[in-house]
């Protein structure tokens, strides 16, 4: 994540405008893969299927060292998104099979682990873009590659979950035509939005709009990855129903508003006044993703039959993969363009599809309660 724009216009020297654009292709595609990867993960078995997209992964990460035009890594960048979508759809019924009566709180535990790993491998990939050779980055990608092959054998230990048979004659139902929790997913969508505006909007923000240093835009966003590794947790506790991760993306579209609005107030004040409303900012709007990943955790499981978490958590991902999308796009024309008046803006939408969350939820739930009275025994 932190050196691939890197390798690619240094070491394999692409414009940075084909590499967004090869990136972004990918991103698209790598959507279409997670729903029918879901569907054969909740048919055959999760865990020998995400073993199999790994080890896909792992070949189409290697494959990034045979990059030399523009064509050749557009295609290979979609198989690598292509397969990492699978590998999400299938992980999902691992997750829900694995972690017993609180998925959530248990993915919890995963994120705060995967944060606290990707600030351990941005100092590996640091290195390597500080020595800026071409050697050097070919380790990095083939290292990457190697990884995944090394969680598929991990994952080849952990016990075989057989699928979930479908209640007798419900038949299986195509997520695709869940409308109730396609609306969820919808929502979910514009809220991860959110995850664009650290990483993305603000350094950006603090550089051509604000006095603060440049430096402090890594700073910023490492308080953000700290809290998520500390916080994550505890975060999560007592969101363990639907009603309580309704209200939990209520807090966060409160919280998203209050920190946009501290950081869209750093323009035009001091040096110092612009850190001190950022580093107020980034907490606050932490807090707000700490909320939303954790009433999304409980969400997407408890809204998804027992017998298709996989192709769920592949329609789930479209939320999320779409808003990695044009993010970029609507946080430029808001936040950049529009100024202090369009950080407000942005965080009153989060705001308000937070205060939406609690009654849509409640009508997304009730198919599940009515599956619920027709398969329990009389």
């Amino acid at each position: 994540m932190l050196s691939a724009a890197v390798f690619f216009t240094r070491s394999v020297g692409l414009s940075v405008a084909q590499v967004g654009l090869g990136m972004g292709v990918g991103s698209v595609v790598g959507l279409l893969s997670g729903v029918p990867v879901g569907r054969i993960a909740d048919r055959r078995g999760p865990r020998e299927v995400y073993m199999l997209t790994l080890t896909v992964q792992a070949v189409a990460m290697a494959m990034l060292v045979l990059v030399h035009t523009f064509w050749l890594f557009t295609v290979v960048v979609c198989l690598t998104e292509l397969a990492g979508s699978a590998s999400q759809a299938a992980r999902g019924p691992i997750v829900r099979g694995l972690a017993g009566p609180r998925p959530a709180h248990f993915r919890a535990y995963l994120r705060a682990a995967v944060n606290l790993a990707s600030s351990i491998g941005a100092v590996p990939a640091a290195f390597v873009v500080q020595l800026d050779t071409h050697a050097g980055y070919l380790c990095l990608v083939l290292g990457n590659a190697l990884s995944f092959v090394a969680t598929a054998v991990i994952v080849s230990r952990l016990p075989s979950l057989p699928p979930v048979p479908a209640p007798r004659g419900s038949g299986r139902r195509s997520a695709l035509k869940d409308h109730r929790y396609l609306v969820i997913t919808a929502l979910d969508g514009i809220m991860s939005i959110h995850g664009s505006v650290l990483v993305f909007a603000l350094p950006l923000w603090i550089i051509g709009h604000t006095h603060a240093p440049r430096w402090f835009t890594g700073s910023s966003v490492l308080l953000n990855t700290a809290m998520v590794i500390f916080l994550q947790v505890r975060a999560s506790r007592g969101i363990d129903t639907n009603a309580a991760a309704a209200h939990a993306w209520r807090r966060a579209g409160c919280a998203f508003l209050a920190g946009m609005t501290l950081i869209g107030l750093a323009s035009g004040t001091s040096a110092w006044g612009a850190v001190l409303l950022i580093l107020l900012g980034v907490g606050v709007h932490t807090l707000g993703e700490l909320l939303h990943a954790a009433g999304s955790f409980e969400l997407r499981y408890s809204l998804a039959p027992a017998y298709a978490q996989g192709q769920y958590s592949g329609v789930f991902r479209f939320g999320s993969g779409l808003a990695s999308v044009v993010a970029p796009s609507v946080l430029a024309w808001l936040c950049l363009d529009g100024g202090t008046l369009g950080w407000l803006l942005m965080g009153g939408i989060f705001l308000s599809v937070g205060f939406v969350a609690p009654p849509v939820v409640r009508w997304a739930q009730r198919p599940r309660r009515k599956e619920a009275a027709n398969a329990a025994p009389v």
